[in-house]
């Protein structure tokens, strides 16, 4: 869980920390000079002058976390490098925007901007004042973090989707929000935590993963003590924020005789055995699913699950070739892709086996292929826990590596058209968060809407 989570410290106390370790690092300027320039003369003084002088980085580090990606990639892409399309092919990117970021106190921002790839023209941006968003919230302790967790500078709109009146809904592993156009906030749903993706069904519902406490599952199994268990559970939200249907996800797996997949007795017990990060509804009936159906990604069982709601039944199950994956996406009436994380935990941590792969299983010949394999290889598509990836109805690719903060759109040919890197001004490599690419024509309809609106 988040550091200020942990231990709770109050942001006024980091402010004073930064101006005393500030005054201090004036204080012992020329000390600092001599120990980075090598003199020995004053040694341990000099270290420490330096110590003291290196806290407002530090503290910033620890600010930031992680806002900025794990390693600084890609030293020479900065925002769009490549060929723009010839299509109309708009992008919804969510980022966390560095540019307002200073030496010690930190201004960045979430934000989210919608993008025409016919020429990388920014046509519109969302920012909406998260601070004011979180200040209606009451749903007390569960949601006690938002001021140091989800303030406006650490806040990140999470896979956001654009709807019919021009308007954003999104979360951050917190409250679900819809704003419209003007970025004002239309309605804010606090009854559980939402988290990961966020999908639009065949009426128009929204299906999001939530923690849901109380516990829907029976006390036998998890206990009723807060944050003991991840009881991850698939809801159904209506466009004005209702909740119409829940279910928890280890139910569902016990109540199709699966409950030795969650709670194994030849294993360790662990408090999130499920890790739901995508729910992908079915919108048309094929020979292998139903509309109404959802696929499900289950991160920590390594699997994808076709549920059907209106049975309570799991239709099929698939672990073969997909490692900690994120993603599901429907390509046709047979066939679905999978954005496979392919991370091992080896005795260093958590890797990846080198490369992030998509992963395509057809129903029909009941067999697992890999998509474009040589360019997510070649241009060493690696994110660890988090990852998005479409495949266009011409063959094209769209990958967000989101732990590196890049985005890459493949040709057909396996060529590359153009990659994205979030870098700001200073340099550094900021996160991006789960972004579409608007390819449809109901989803170019709502761009074209959305930018005759007059604000």
């Amino acid at each position: 869980m988040i550091l200020f989570k942990k231990i709770k410290i109050e942001l006024w106390v980091l402010c004073l920390i930064g101006f005393l370790s500030f005054l201090l690092a004036i204080g012992t300027g020329i000390l600092v000079r001599q120990e980075l320039i090598g003199s020995a003369k004053l040694g341990i003084i000099s270290k420490t002058a330096l110590f003291f002088a290196e806290i407002p980085a530090n503290l910033k580090l620890l600010i930031l976390g992680d806002l900025i990606t794990n390693e600084q990639r890609f030293s020479e892409v900065s925002g769009f490098q490549g060929d723009q399309l010839e299509e109309e092919v708009y992008l919804l990117l969510s980022k966390y925007d560095g540019d307002k970021d200073n030496y010690l106190f930190h201004d960045g921002r979430s934000i989210v901007e919608l993008i025409d790839l016919r020429s990388f023209e920014v046509k519109k941006t969302w920012s909406p004042d998260i601070d004011q968003i979180n200040g209606l919230v009451n749903n007390f302790p569960k949601f006690d973090y938002l001021k140091t967790d989800k303030n406006v500078q650490r806040y990140r709109m999470q896979h956001p989707i654009l709807t019919e009146d021009g308007g954003l809904i999104f979360h951050d592993v917190s409250p679900l929000v819809k704003i419209d156009t003007n970025s004002e906030l239309v309605w804010q749903n606090q009854e559980d935590i939402f988290h990961h993706s966020l999908e639009q069904d065949h009426e128009g519902n929204f299906w999001v993963p939530t923690s849901v406490y109380p516990y829907l599952v029976d006390k036998k199994f998890v206990g009723s003590e807060r944050n003991v268990y991840s009881d991850d559970a698939i809801t159904k939200v209506s466009p004005n924020g209702e909740i119409l249907f829940q279910k928890s996800v280890t139910n569902i797996f016990i109540e199709n005789n699966l409950g030795f997949l969650i709670f194994p007795i030849t294993a360790f017990y662990t408090t999130d055995p499920i890790h739901l990060n995508d729910i992908q509804p079915v919108l048309t009936d094929s020979l292998y699913w139903k509309r109404g159906d959802l696929f499900l990604s289950l991160r920590n069982q390594s699997m994808i699950v076709l549920y059907r709601p209106s049975t309570n039944k799991i239709i099929w199950k698939g672990t073969n070739s997909i490692i900690q994956q994120h993603d599901v996406d429907i390509l046709d009436d047979h066939r679905i892709s999978i954005f496979n994380n392919n991370l091992h935990l080896l005795n260093k941590g958590q890797i990846v086996n080198g490369n992030n792969e998509v992963i395509i299983y057809d129903f029909k010949t009941d067999s697992y292929s890999k998509y474009l394999n040589e360019s997510l290889k070649k241009n060493d598509v690696r994110s660890i826990e988090n990852g998005r990836s479409q495949i266009l109805p011409n063959g094209d690719l769209f990958v967000e590596e989101t732990d590196y903060g890049r985005l890459l759109y493949f040709n057909e040919d396996e060529s590359i058209q153009w990659q994205y890197v979030n870098r700001a001004d200073n340099g550094k490599v900021y996160y991006v968060k789960w972004s579409r690419i608007l390819y449809k024509p109901e989803d170019i309809e709502k761009v074209r809407k959305t930018l005759e609106t007059k604000i």
